[in-house]
């Protein structure tokens, strides 16, 4: 995952206050960085999100009553492979980011997280195999953020493709592109 930003636009006679907030549990894998990442942005909110050995760290900016919606959606909405153990938010004084992004990962610290086990081929991903129009069509190791290998294939923490067994097959430019689409269950 690389990072992404967008800049929301300026909330109006609102003021701004931040969250810390640490996510623990079955968060890494599961497409939980793009799930937060368009959360904020939805929520016009600023700052970052990133996967540790720990779970998924993120602090947000933006007035009160967004981030007070961002902390509810976040085990409301959770990814559907997502396990949510633990959620703090946490109030602090604005630190004045002015974009949302994922950041690359922390791997220092202890090592805490949950990881899935392998999860079995999606709905989504099964139309694009038998779909001889798509590009993954007759495609056997087709996966996304809802299925596929999890456990089999990981080999460090946090979770990131370079911590995997696919860590030496380079994504050809169409995959790459869905990679680090935020917005792609990919």
């Amino acid at each position: 995952m690389t990072a992404h930003s967008l800049s929301p636009p300026s909330p109006t006679n609102s003021t701004v206050s931040r969250r810390v907030v640490t996510v623990r549990g079955a968060v890494q894998g599961v497409g939980f960085r793009p799930f937060v990442y368009r959360l904020a942005t939805e929520l016009h909110l600023t700052g970052w999100v990133l996967n540790a050995g720990q779970g998924v760290f993120i602090e947000v900016e933006g007035p009160e009553a967004a981030l007070d919606a961002f902390c509810a959606r976040l085990s409301k909405e959770r990814p559907p492979q997502s396990f949510i153990q633990e959620l703090f938010c946490e109030a602090m004084p604005p630190a004045g980011y002015r974009t949302f992004e994922i950041r690359e990962s922390a791997g220092d610290g202890p090592k805490t997280t949950l990881v899935l086990p392998d999860i079995a081929t999606c709905h989504e991903c099964l139309q694009e195999v038998f779909s001889p129009l798509d590009r993954r069509y007759m495609y056997p190791f087709t996966n996304c953020t809802n299925c596929g290998p999890r456990f089999s294939i990981i080999q460090a923490l946090p979770y990131d493709r370079p911590n995997t067994s696919m860590a030496r097959f380079t994504m050809c430019p169409a995959c790459q592109a869905e990679y680090d689409a935020p917005t792609d269950r990919r």
